[in-house]
């Protein structure tokens, strides 16, 4: 699925995004992985770990501030967050053993039109269809910084550029959690 930038209906998305994976555990196990935040650091691409730091682990409502890193080398030539950075992000979506997201927050703590989760599904063979997906419906404050300065060509190959990155990001992160998943 190529990511870009939606110039002509402002109500499609900027990304939507889905990988997925089967994995050889119960839905009901996969879920307790994917819902513990804190041990995001063992299979993401960018975060480092984090904690709750409002309500529930892992319930509806919660909020979890994720500890990140990005290198240089990441679309170099626009100007993202590189180095470590925090984000928050408030859970939407608390299924057990069906599905669980969370929506990343502004600076002053709203949800945004950002959202990451996971979709689990039992198969006929006591496995289960792991998807892992991501939207960003409107631009986000950081997606807004980046892209204040540049002309549409540029929007346009951010967008895809970041696209790509954020695709293959999460086909690693599903490789590791079913990897972590499967040896738990």
């Amino acid at each position: 699925m190529e990511a870009e930038m939606n110039t002509d209906d402002e109500k499609a998305p900027l990304f939507d995004l889905a990988v997925q994976t089967r994995v050889a555990r119960a839905p009901e196990f996969v879920y307790t992985v994917v819902s513990d935040l804190p041990r995001s650091h063992q299979w993401s691409e960018e975060c480092t770990g984090g904690e709750w730091i409002e309500g529930e682990p892992g319930a509806l409502g919660s909020v979890f501030r994720g500890h990140n890193v990005r290198p240089d080398d990441v679309v170099a030539w626009a100007p993202v967050v590189r180095g470590s950075w925090t984000t928050t992000a408030e859970i939407v979506t608390a299924e057990p053993a069906h599905r669980f997201a969370w929506a990343m927050r502004t600076l002053s703590g709203r949800a945004q039109d950002s959202v990451w989760g996971f979709t689990l599904r039992a198969t006929e063979d006591d496995t289960t269809e792991l998807v892992h997906h991501f939207r960003m419906g409107a631009a986000t404050e950081g997606i807004q910084k980046i892209t204040a300065e540049m002309d549409e060509d540029e929007r346009k190959r951010f967008f895809h550029e970041w696209g790509v990155k954020v695709e293959s990001d999460m086909a690693a992160t599903l490789g590791r959690l079913k990897k972590i998943i499967e040896s738990d």
